[in-house]
């Protein structure tokens, strides 16, 4: 039986490390659990070399850099994601448990991509959920609900199903589905295109520090974190955070009509 095990877990860790693109088969990449593999790699990462994030091979510097949001003295780590990666799910819980190591000055910013086609309504959905003040009961939910219970399809989802999850966790139906379809989300969704634009974003889960730095795909979760650390002490000791870096004056409009 522990023969069995570590061969089945050979096969489904290295899912953690492929990235979904924007034009992946959800319904033909989602593994059977890849959420539980990952817990395990969080709860106890295997030891590995420290080594130095290299230009170009671990990171690319983008041209004309802008925060996704104002910095406001903070070193901004914004994690491009979506709700159907079967990679995004693996990842969760490795970066919660880095989020809760972060100072003060570090702020952990989760971005859903609007990708097109059956990434968009998971979008609109967290979009909505972030103006609504239900993330924080709701993120991990999802991941489970569409990898692990399989009560949400990665693909051909309705906004009538999406509402009715969120219900579950303390939303109005009916309000939630009106807010998914508003004014707001709709230029929330804008945003958060020009920003994975911006930055060449094309695969999550990725990581942007400060609009300045890209995480390069195809690495291991851990190595990927030892990397953005690399990049928020590059960041800390030019005094990036303190100078208020400032996103786009129209992205600042929008994010202000989501939350009203």
């Amino acid at each position: 039986m522990k023969t069995f095990r570590h061969v089945i877990l050979s096969l489904i860790l290295p899912l953690a490390l492929v990235a979904c693109g924007q034009e992946d088969d959800a319904a033909a990449t989602v593994p059977a659990a890849p959420a539980a593999s990952a817990q395990q790699s969080a709860a106890a990462p295997a030891p590995r070399e420290a080594f130095e994030p290299v230009l170009g091979t671990h990171y690319v510097e983008i041209q004309n850099p802008e925060p996704y949001m104002p910095l406001n003295g903070q070193i901004e780590v914004v994690e491009v994601f979506g709700y159907t990666c079967p990679a995004c799910a693996s990842f969760e819980p490795v970066i919660s448990a880095w989020k809760q190591r972060q100072p003060d000055d570090v702020r952990v910013t989760p971005l859903a991509a609007p990708f097109g086609g059956y990434w968009q309504p998971y979008a609109k959905a967290f979009y909505a959920a972030e103006a609504m003040d239900l993330l924080d009961a709701t993120h991990k939910a999802m991941f489970d609900a569409v990898h692990r219970e399989r009560s949400l399809p990665p693909q051909g989802v309705t906004t009538e199903a999406l509402a009715s999850f969120y219900a579950a966790h303390g939303a109005d139906e009916k309000k939630f589905a009106q807010a998914m379809e508003s004014f707001a989300v709709s230029g929330q969704m804008r945003r958060a295109l020009k920003f994975t634009e911006r930055t060449g974003v094309d695969a999550t889960p990725t990581m942007v520090v400060n609009g300045k730095y890209r995480v390069l795909s195809g690495q291991d979760f851990q190595d990927v974190l030892h990397i953005v650390d690399h990049l928020v002490e590059l960041e800390r000791a030019a005094g990036a955070g303190d100078a208020g870096g400032e996103a786009a004056p129209a992205a600042d409009a929008e994010a202000e009509a989501a939350t009203e």
